[in-house]
């Protein structure tokens, strides 16, 4: 509704009739009222807070429908989020770190066992492997409800340092009018064409710990090329990781928020001005 009060104050001022303003309000209301409440990520050549290219003009998506999404920090790099029609969606579900309740949809990555399920619950309805465990790519575009899911593959390396081709996913959703990113298990900066697919990313779920995933001066440049709102850092279980990348965002202008609670509601409305790192502890099962 936000985005027809903008429009409509727009018709105001241009200068139209009474009778071809409340036609034209009319029209975009039936018009909003069939559009799906999914963002459009990939699409949009710049991210929120990324830099453009010398006089380039910036694109911002209009807010198709209005919309809350929670997110909830389960623990390690597994979150729980919760679209406006109720699907609940957990990321790198595992047997250590679940929701209380089975998921709509459960993502894994095949880094190692904090990442993935050998014994996934039965009442899950989809699950999505970030990796294909015969070999070759593994590729979702999936609508369920209000959200789509879909994913970018990118390389791993294994605990021999061999690198295993396809082994992670970033998992993108699509939702009330916001692009949430789940980075996975990633080990090395994002090319251009993962760029491109990945396209205006809101929020980030990012690892920070310094150690078995990406080091902080290829994290940062993650970040600064996918140019998130918001920064939500998970992997920290490493002594150290969490302040360590505390002090380099601030170094990289980001505003530091330290939540009071495992799980916050986000929408379009209430992303932050400012590039921010939310953190928020692990609230466990």
């Amino acid at each position: 509704m936000a985005s027809l009060l903008h429009a409509f104050l727009g018709l105001l001022r241009g200068g139209t009739t009474r009778f071809g303003q409340l036609a034209a309000f009319v029209s975009l209301a039936l018009s909003a009222s069939t559009l799906p409440a999914l963002a459009v990520c990939q699409l949009v050549a710049q991210a929120p807070f990324g830099s453009g290219e010398p006089g380039e003009a910036r694109i911002w998506q209009v807010a198709l429908q209005a919309g809350d999404v929670q997110i909830r920090y389960i623990g390690h790099s597994t979150f729980e989020l919760e679209t406006p029609k109720g699907v609940r969606i957990a990321t790198d579900y595992n047997d250590i770190h679940r929701p209380l309740q089975p998921p709509t949809v459960a993502t894994m990555n095949g880094a190692h066992s904090t990442h993935y399920s050998m014994s996934p619950d039965p009442n899950i309805e989809h699950l999505l492997y970030g990796w294909n465990p015969g070999g070759g790519p593994m590729d979702h575009d999936l609508t369920v409800g209000d959200v789509r899911i879909r994913n970018i593959q990118t390389n791993i390396r294994g605990w021999d340092g061999e690198s295993r081709r396809l082994g992670n996913s970033i998992f993108i959703f699509e939702v009330a009018d916001l692009c949430i990113a789940h980075l996975g298990h990633l080990h090395h900066r994002l090319t251009q064409e993962d760029l491109t697919r990945l396209g205006q990313i809101d929020v980030v779920f990012a690892a920070i710990d310094n150690t078995s995933t990406l080091r902080l001066d290829s994290l940062m440049d993650v970040l600064a090329s996918v140019g998130p709102a918001m920064v939500i850092p998970m992997h920290f279980h490493f002594a150290g990781a969490l302040p360590a990348f505390t002090a380099r965002a601030q170094e990289a202008g980001y505003d530091i928020v330290q939540a009071k609670t495992s799980s916050v509601v986000v929408s379009r409305s209430s992303l932050p001005v400012k590039p921010t790192v939310y953190i928020m502890m692990p609230g466990g099962a």
